[in-house]
């Protein structure tokens, strides 16, 4: 059985948020997850893609395909 209880990492020592129930000894595991990372969201970095879209030159120049539709 896994029992998984959140606690807190500060100068060396883990508090726990809670104390495990019905376990008098067990192996433990202990995963650092990064609290201090936060996006937020609608936050873009402006001209990630400069130099990298390119258009022809006859980009606006009817297509011979579509001519018949135009006339």
């Amino acid at each position: 059985m896994t029992t998984t209880i959140e606690g807190i990492y500060e100068n060396g020592k883990i508090t726990l948020n809670e104390l495990p129930k019905n376990i008098d000894k067990a192996q433990v595991k202990v995963v650092f997850e990064d609290t201090e990372k936060k996006v937020e969201p609608g936050k873009r970095k402006m001209g990630i893609f400069k130099g990298t879209i390119s258009m022809s030159d006859d980009f606006d120049e009817p297509l011979d395909e579509l001519k018949e539709y135009m006339e």
